[in-house]
């Protein structure tokens, strides 16, 4: 897993691996963001992007998303930028990147708050007057923790059976040794 920090204007400050043996190895930055730039080009990675973990995706029907749902957490998760400060876009930019209605969004979020994806958490300023929400997402967090190590042991399962029938004999070798007694 890949982990990047960027700074506001999206340059790279630090980006680290976490290997299975859970040990976080620092990587070469300017090379990680010159990877990006050929596939997205300089100027597109210029104005920033956003490190979403592909658990996310991968689970989205198992954490019960519609694609909706899903795309609203990932332009929420775009304003995430500092795990001690939640993001607070406005329903008028929710609505303005994603094509819907500013009710559309409330209701879409409201799905996620009653599903213990999402936490409104409302914001006055210091005169009394009402802010956009922030976003809490340690729900959805939490989901995908919980996830992980099944999501995990599917794929070393995987990665076996690959391994296993691309051995002579294949999987037949395999299911021969299960029944001898």
């Amino acid at each position: 897993m890949n982990i990047i920090s960027t700074n506001r204007e999206g340059k790279v400050v630090s980006l680290m691996t976490a290997q299975k043996s859970n040990v976080v190895v620092p990587l070469r930055p300017d090379k990680a963001r010159k990877e990006s730039e050929k596939k997205w080009g300089k100027d597109v990675m210029g104005l920033g992007f956003s490190i979403i973990p592909s658990l996310l995706f991968r689970a989205q029907r198992r954490l019960g998303l519609s694609p909706t749902q899903l795309a609203i957490i990932v332009q929420i998760a775009d304003f995430w930028w500092d795990e001690s400060r939640k993001p607070y876009p406005s329903k008028e930019t929710l609505s303005e990147r994603l094509g819907l209605s500013e009710r559309q969004i409330q209701r879409h979020i409201a799905e996620l708050e009653n599903a213990g994806l999402v936490e409104r958490v409302e914001r006055r300023a210091a005169h009394k007057g009402k802010l956009s929400n922030a976003y809490d997402l340690s729900g959805l967090v939490e989901r995908l923790k919980e996830l992980e190590p099944e999501v995990r042991e599917a794929d070393e399962e995987a990665k076996s059976l690959r391994k296993e029938v691309a051995r002579p004999g294949g999987l037949r070798r395999k299911r021969q040794k299960k029944q001898e007694p």
